[in-house]
């Protein structure tokens, strides 16, 4: 019976917590475009990072340079 005292509180912070961290997204913007991520992959050419310029002693590579 004593870990209600406990338990009941903590509940109620956890929900409250999910109560704010959705409406911050709410408020950031996180919900205002849900199509564009569903669609990305149907695209037929998806935008690609440009590669970064090599020097010119060293020859091209297929894979571009990690920062």
């Amino acid at each position: 019976m004593t870990i209600l005292y406990l338990l009941v509180p903590l509940g109620l912070a956890l929900c409250a917590l999910a109560v704010w961290a959705f409406f911050w997204a709410v408020n950031a913007g996180q919900f205002d475009e849900l199509d564009a991520a569903a669609v990305s992959p149907l695209e037929d050419d998806p935008v690609r990072p440009s590669p970064s310029p090599s020097s010119p002693d060293e020859p091209p590579s297929a894979w571009p340079s990690s920062p």
